[in-house]
């Protein structure tokens, strides 16, 4: 099934969307926020997916049309968010870039950083930032949510604690990472809202697509009405949805609500383009020894979408502005 929320209130209004993106339906007798359906997944999952399949039958009476300029991000604010590097070639070739090498655990330990979760971005919301020297940046990826996962979560386990997924746009101010990571304790100010498409998915409506915790569609990326990179979410993936979960789980609970994401997608196949701009500038630094493309200006635009075989949407677009704040 699909879930998005409506803009309300701090925490949205959930509702379910019909699964061609045409029609929904609020859930507030089931539940009134996503958030709280995840909550009580057991119960909430079954009843959800009851008004699902009514509505994608057209007997919902109180349908309404689905419009993403009115949603918020399926979780407006969440419990957790982690977000995981697991396409290690992307940060293999950010190292090299800079002429430094990479330790070899990184291909056995999943990096993860924990991001701020107060405030997510609707698909349609502006990116709004102070200044351009910061080097904006967009990171298109895909975000797994949780319901409650146990300390101590195997890879094998995992797979039963994956309740919804989702596209996530991990917006990254560039030229403030280097100064914060020189500090030797991650990323706060250069890593703003993230921005989400407008449903979050059960991992069922992917069929085949999904398996073994992993997405196996193409993620395409415009930079204004140019496409900038369509990466397959497969290939190349070192660590898969079920090891980031191990590995989140490693020393603490993870609450129902805690959003994962996969970090950057990126292909060794480099004729596929970029999921970001950074690894495009890289590429140019290796080859002609200096970086040409320019990071995001005010006024350009961010269109990240997923779609199926038949070629329709499965997540709705995140498609949004950069403004000056």
């Amino acid at each position: 099934m699909k879930l998005g929320s409506l803009k309300a209130g701090r925490d949205g209004k959930l509702v379910v969307v019909s699964r061609d993106m045409t029609q929904m339906v609020a859930a507030s007798d089931i539940a009134t926020t996503l958030q709280q359906a995840l909550d009580n997944w057991e119960i909430t999952a079954p009843a959800l997916q009851q008004v699902y399949e009514q509505l994608n039958a057209g007997s919902y009476p109180a349908a309404q049309p689905f419009d993403s300029e009115l949603m918020a991000a399926p979780l407006p604010r969440a419990y957790q968010w982690l977000d995981g590097s697991a396409y290690v070639n992307h940060v293999e070739l950010v190292r090299k870039a800079r002429g430094a090498e990479m330790p070899e655990s990184f291909w056995t330990d999943p990096l993860m950083y924990q991001g701020g979760s107060d405030q997510m971005l609707g698909p349609c919301e502006e990116v709004a930032l102070s200044s351009e020297e910061w080097g904006i940046d967009f990171e298109a990826e895909v975000v797994v949510v949780t319901d409650d996962v146990p300390m101590g979560c195997s890879v094998e386990q995992a797979a039963s604690h994956i309740a919804l997924i989702g596209l996530v746009n991990d917006i990254s101010l560039r030229n403030l990472i280097p100064g914060e990571l020189a500090k030797g304790f991650g990323f706060m100010q250069s890593k703003p809202a993230s921005s989400f498409a407008p449903v979050f998915i059960t991992p069922d409506e992917l069929g085949a697509d999904w398996a073994d915790g992993v997405v196996h569609r193409p993620l395409t990326v415009h930079r204004n009405d140019e496409k900038f990179g369509a990466p397959d979410c497969a290939t190349d993936m070192t660590f898969n949805f079920h090891q980031l979960l191990a590995h989140a789980t490693k020393t603490r609970d993870l609450g129902a609500g805690s959003i994962i994401g996969s970090g950057t997608i990126s292909n060794r196949d480099r004729s596929v383009g970029s999921c970001c701009i950074a690894e495009q500038r890289m590429l140019e630094t290796l080859a002609d020894g200096k970086a040409q493309t320019p990071f995001l200006s005010f006024g350009e635009r961010v269109r990240i979408e997923m779609l199926d075989k038949q070629g329709d949407t499965i997540f709705g677009a995140i498609d949004q502005c950069v403004t000056r704040k």
